[in-house]
């Protein structure tokens, strides 16, 4: 099964290079998300495919990344390709912080992407490895934590989308429905959905190749292109606004929002 990842390396480089070139064409590097997420499904559906683990095991493994990625890869490619009337903030701020040799950079950053794509391939490996014969309270256990990841980031997109559709909502930060409990529910059900594969893999002899989904998607979300890039968008175009929102509501986790101190004369 590894060697189904060393042969998807030079395939997912490929196929950024030419997500890459379509970049420059439009002045859009939100392409590159697209490419990620379905990426990452193609070669769920290979391990599945390839491993040698108990077969109706693999074969709901490939279904879950197979589902996870087309709805993930469809979103992002209506919502950053289609609808979108310019290029997602977290990429413009890069464009301008890296200046005259952005292309340059740009072009390192979907190759990167294209690592991730396999690294990512990992926890699939650590389930298609099982050998044990029949379910298991943990498949049914990992197939539960994959519906509510799954359902739950859908949802958070919908009330997002349904939110910017709205004149009136121009220029204000979305806190309604699961964004009223998170600033980044889409980001949390994204990193719930890598634990799914954790726990279908207790039992694996590979195991633990699975802890590696939602650690690095911790580290991306809170440390790279995830959270600092989108709340300093967010700071930049609505200002008091968010200020307001990251007071009062919680960064990740889904919570109860606090109640803002208000000063009596």
């Amino acid at each position: 099964m590894l060697s189904v990842l060393a042969y998807s390396l030079p395939v997912a480089m490929a196929g950024m290079a030419v997500l890459y070139w379509l970049q420059r064409r439009r002045g859009d590097a939100g392409v590159v998300d697209v490419g990620w997420a379905g990426g990452i499904g193609l070669v769920a559906v290979a391990v599945a495919y390839s491993g040698e683990g108990w077969e109706p095991r693999r074969l709901l493994l490939g279904l879950m990344g197979a589902v996870w990625s087309f709805r993930l890869t469809a979103y992002l490619a209506i919502d950053r390709l289609v609808r979108a009337k310019e290029e997602d903030g977290r990429y413009q701020m890069l464009r301008d912080q890296w200046g005259a040799k952005a292309q340059r950079h740009f072009f390192y950053l979907f190759q990167a992407q294209a690592l991730l794509v396999v690294l990512f391939g990992l926890p699939f490996v650590a389930v298609a490895a099982k050998a044990h014969a029949g379910w298991t309270a943990w498949d049914v256990g990992g197939l539960l934590v994959w519906v509510v990841a799954v359902v739950g980031e859908w949802v958070a997109d919908r009330q997002l989308a349904s939110f910017r559709r709205q004149a009136a909502n121009q220029g204000r930060t979305c806190d309604r429905g699961l964004w009223h409990y998170s600033r980044h529910p889409n980001y949390f059900f994204e990193w719930i959905h890598w634990w799914a594969y954790v726990v279908m893999a207790v039992g694996s002899a590979v195991g633990w190749l699975a802890w590696l989904g939602p650690v690095l998607m911790l580290f991306l979300l809170y440390r790279v292109t995830g959270i600092p890039y989108t709340e300093k968008r967010a700071l930049a175009s609505r200002g008091e606004d968010y200020r307001r929102y990251q007071r009062t509501t919680s960064p990740f986790i889904l919570w109860f929002p606090r109640r803002e101190n208000v000063e009596r004369n």
